[in-house]
């Protein structure tokens, strides 16, 4: 093998994006365990029998105090997105939430409770040191992350389409997830120009010598159009010495989470979906099984809370309960969604827009109040036990929507290769989309998501669903 002449020593201990990860969880799970310990000292020393030992731990200490910290990291699974936990002022956020959701739970349950049943100090002082003890960890997983970034000095070869998406995003991220040095590209027009704030320079013969004098790290592969014969063997030396490297889709859907639509080639879709057929075998079988738990748990929500949603529906405004409407599900066949009526008339409903505008004149107080808690959807559930839909998937649309989509927007229709969804991974990532562009974004998010769909991240989705309502993000 031939020797590395490109990575440095610091570059060997940086951490990469699987790294962070790992990390992430493990950091907040070490918190909620001191969390744990230091409450169970300060509940020991009030105990005037027992004290600290192992008679008081089985005895005084109920079974699910001890699930505490499991608790606390499901909470925490928003911030897990490493694309947010650079950036301490989201840390912030997902962290503030997570307490408020904590917090608000357990007094819900304490006070619905028998008086002096449940502990009221000891599970006060875990969730204020796991917050603390989070926080402190997530300032030093910033700085980790920071300089990680700055030690990754990345070339782009190719500045056509590709490579300016690529810098556009890497620009639109706070941090950066790598510092661009420049980029590479063997048309002679282009040298001395600049692309999103980045130099071209210069061209497959002088890259050798730019990757040494510049510490280059990384080189990131984005060029759309036939490689040139002397770029592909400059390019392959190098990988031959050991430097990192990555196509510029791969790399865009890391920071994004996304699938770059507009970059791809006619033929994807066929590649990517049809000679491996999404969602197949185990994963479809497992999926299913879990729809159906799901479901039946959410029959038993759908029945209590009915009566209530379905009064305040009627004193706010005439008409049905329950609004249906013609959506089209997997392999484009069409269904009947089944929502609370959140519009003033379901003549409204049916001539609904492309999207609900914000502060859309149509919709009901209460409708607002179900959109923003997403309870709306709640009827839904019997779309997935009858097998409509699923918990998880791309968001099902009308044809009428998907017919002008299909139009403007490149691989719209294979978004139908699998059951829609009442959340998603387009959901828990953007707001509404209200143009086509941000349709294409929406479509992204979703093509990402049966790209790489496996059970745990539907549960991922879930359960940031579930954080998403309560930070009321529904319109």
């Amino acid at each position: 093998m031939a020797e590395n002449k490109y990575i440095t020593p610091q570059d060997r201990f940086r951490l990469e994006r699987g790294d962070q990860r790992l990390l992430l969880p493990l950091g907040d799970l070490f918190a909620a365990l001191m969390a744990l310990g230091i409450s169970l000292l300060f509940w020991a020393k009030g105990d005037t029998w027992l004290r600290l030992s192992f008679e008081f731990l089985r005895v005084r200490i109920p079974g699910w105090f001890y699930f505490l910290p499991v608790f606390w990291l499901l909470l925490m699974v928003d911030a897990y997105d490493i694309r947010k936990a650079g950036n301490l002022k989201e840390t912030l956020k997902s962290l503030s939430l997570s307490f408020i959701i904590a917090a608000s739970i357990y007094l819900v349950i304490y006070f619905a409770s028998e008086p002096d049943s449940l502990p009221r100090l000891g599970v006060a002082i875990f969730l204020v040191l796991a917050a603390i003890f989070t926080l402190i960890w997530r300032m030093v997983y910033v700085q980790l992350f920071t300089t990680t970034s700055k030690q990754k000095r990345v070339l782009i070869i190719g500045a056509g389409r590709a490579g300016k998406a690529l810098a556009n995003v890497v620009n639109e991220q706070d941090p950066p997830p790598f510092n661009i040095i420049g980029f590479i590209d063997d048309n002679p027009e282009k040298l001395g120009t600049t692309v999103e704030g980045y130099p071209i320079l210069g061209n497959h013969l002088v890259l050798p010598e730019i990757i040494r004098d510049q510490a280059i790290t990384d080189i990131i592969l984005a060029i759309s159009n036939e490689m040139s014969h002397g770029m592909f063997q400059t390019v392959l030396s190098l990988q031959e010495s050991g430097l990192r490297m990555a196509t510029m889709q791969e790399t865009y859907e890391n920071l994004t989470g996304r699938v770059p639509i507009s970059l791809l080639e006619a033929d994807w879709v066929i590649r990517s979906f049809i000679d491996h057929a999404p969602t197949s075998g185990l994963y479809r079988i497992a999926k299913r099984l879990v729809d159906l738990f799901m479901s039946m748990v959410g029959m038993v929500a759908l029945v209590i809370i009915y009566p209530f949603i379905g009064l305040l529906i009627r004193l706010d405004s005439k008409g049905p309960i329950i609004f249906q409407q013609v959506r089209l599900g997997r392999n484009g066949k069409p269904y009947n969604i089944l929502k609370f009526r959140t519009m003033k008339d379901s003549k409204d409903m049916e001539k609904e827009a492309l999207v609900t505008a914000a502060n859309d004149p149509r919709v009901t107080r209460v409708g607002r109040f179900l959109r923003k808690t997403h309870l709306d959807e709640v009827p839904q559930i019997l779309n997935v036990l009858r097998g409509e839909m699923s918990f998880v998937g791309p968001r099902s649309e009308r044809s009428e929507l998907v017919d002008v989509f299909q139009v403007d927007v490149p691989f719209y229709r294979a978004r139908m290769l699998v059951k829609p969804g009442i959340t998603g991974w387009a959901q828990i990532h953007q707001n509404y989309a209200e143009t086509v562009e941000e349709t294409a974004v929406k479509l992204e998010y979703d093509l990402y998501y049966i790209q790489h769909a496996t059970l745990f991240m539907d549960i991922n989705i879930m359960l940031r669903t579930v954080v998403s309502v309560f930070g009321f993000k529904g319109r």
